[in-house]
């Protein structure tokens, strides 16, 4: 089977697997795990910040960080086509109470500058919620997997600066961003009061996510981990992976952008899609159908029989996501049984 859904169904190499069960292990809830020590102080070094803290997801880690730094009634500002607003069920609002003011994103993945300065609440007017965050996402996946650059974040510290609002990055896919922009990380979050990355999507862990911060931050995100259920006992079989992923995964990243460059490429060879070249930035590919009578859902079927899985975005729309186990020699067979299927 060739699963093109999403980074995140990669299987852990037997690599992997074998250093997960050599793991050193402890009860992290009372803080002795030695293998989710060394991960977040590895994941701290990474990013040069304080500490972080492990949590099982990205969605976890993302609620943490914003409960974390607002109180019931507070606003975040954020972008309207964000994983926070899309695709997280509405957590800030549900267990924080925490307003959200959506911007337009741009294709490119940021929020004009200006809109979002705009959108600052006066806080001495008793009408409106208090603004507290901006919640920035790096690389943006509902914006064809753009990587923002290190200036537009330099450009939004000085207005959060201005108004004393905090910066969150959600970072789900943040090393895919600085293989494809050529920068280390900690230069793309060196504003950022937290941050989350996730080790299951192009770092191929099965599971697992960090929360990247102050030490302050991360002993409170840790006691509001525990409120939601997030305290793990014996988890360092998982941050295990994590170390791995860091340690062999980030550089298999490069090779996940260019099959996605290339597998695009071969889609745009084909009367029936439509596609656009230029918005292919890192591992994720959009595209719609054209000029064929093809429902979306028999399109997906038809793949399905015959061992191809992609995600289908409703309204002709499509998404396709490289990864580790995705290999060159796969882009053939796709391109092949999508031909077949439209002709």
């Amino acid at each position: 089977m060739i699963d093109l859904r999403s980074d995140t169904v990669t299987q852990p190499s037997q690599e992997m697997k074998q250093f997960m069960l050599n793991a050193p292990l402890g009860d992290d809830v009372y803080g002795d795990d030695p293998s989710i020590q060394a991960l977040e102080k590895q994941a701290a070094d990474i990013f040069k910040k304080e500490s972080s803290a492990f949590v099982p997801s990205g969605t976890m880690a993302n609620l943490i960080s914003v409960l974390s730094h607002c109180d019931r009634g507070d606003e975040i500002i954020l972008g309207n086509k964000s994983h926070i607003f899309v695709y997280e069920a509405g957590g800030i609002s549900a267990f924080g109470g925490i307003h959200s003011h959506q911007l337009h994103n741009k294709d490119s993945g940021t929020i004009c500058l200006s809109d979002l300065e705009g959108a600052i609440r006066n806080p001495n007017d008793s009408h409106h919620p208090i603004s507290k965050l901006i919640c920035l996402e790096n690389t943006h996946n509902l914006c064809f997997g753009a990587p923002i650059k290190e200036n537009y974040f330099n450009s939004v510290k000085e207005i959060a600066n201005k108004y004393s609002l905090k910066i969150h990055i959600d970072g789900a896919r943040i090393f895919n961003a600085s293989v494809a922009l050529n920068t280390e990380v900690h230069h793309l979050t060196k504003h950022a009061d937290s941050v989350s990355c996730c080790l299951s999507k192009g770092l191929s862990s099965p599971v697992g996510s960090l929360i990247i911060g102050t030490a302050k931050f991360i002993s409170k995100a840790k006691r509001m981990r525990k409120a939601l259920g997030g305290g793990m006992r014996q988890s360092g079989i998982l941050a295990a992976a994590g170390i791995y992923s860091f340690n062999h995964m980030i550089d298999h990243l490069d090779t996940d952008h260019e099959n996605a460059k290339l597998l695009a490429e071969e889609l745009s060879k084909i009367d029936n899609i439509k596609i656009d070249l230029e918005k292919i930035h890192t591992n994720i590919i959009f595209f719609y159908l054209q000029n064929t009578n093809l429902k979306d859902e028999k399109f997906i079927l038809e793949l399905l029989n015959n061992n191809i899985k992609i995600d289908s975005k409703g309204n002709r729309k499509f998404r396709m996501v490289t990864h580790s186990n995705f290999k060159r020699d796969d882009i053939t067979t796709v391109i092949k049984q999508i031909k077949l299927i439209l002709k």
